[in-house]
């Protein structure tokens, strides 16, 4: 996992998958691809049950960004996580910032 400056990615491993944003991306963008899990449709209770007990959750859920290594909240709904959306957001969308 890493960060390159020069394209505007964000690498990190969520729920046992790799994922890469590129940026520039709405804050809403990045929520989806992060906490892709939770937007599974349809998913009964049993359906998430039964993904809950695939997924080894003994490695942490990280994003890697300039400033380190972020774990990712299981509920996209935290404060924790609209910190890391704003922070993930800045660094993606800093080439619009500039112009």
């Amino acid at each position: 996992m890493a960060t390159d400056t020069n394209s505007l990615r964000i690498t990190g491993k969520v729920q046992g998958r790799d994922i890469v944003l590129k940026g520039p991306l709405s804050k809403d963008e990045i929520r989806n691809q992060v906490w892709w899990w939770q937007n599974l449709h349809p998913e009964t209770s049993k359906e998430r049950e039964d993904r809950l007990h695939e997924y080894d959750n003994s490695e942490k859920d990280v994003i890697t960004t300039l400033g380190g290594y972020y774990e990712v909240p299981d509920d996209s709904r935290t404060p924790e996580a609209d910190e890391l959306v704003e922070m993930v957001y800045a660094e993606l969308n800093q080439d619009q910032d500039q112009r």
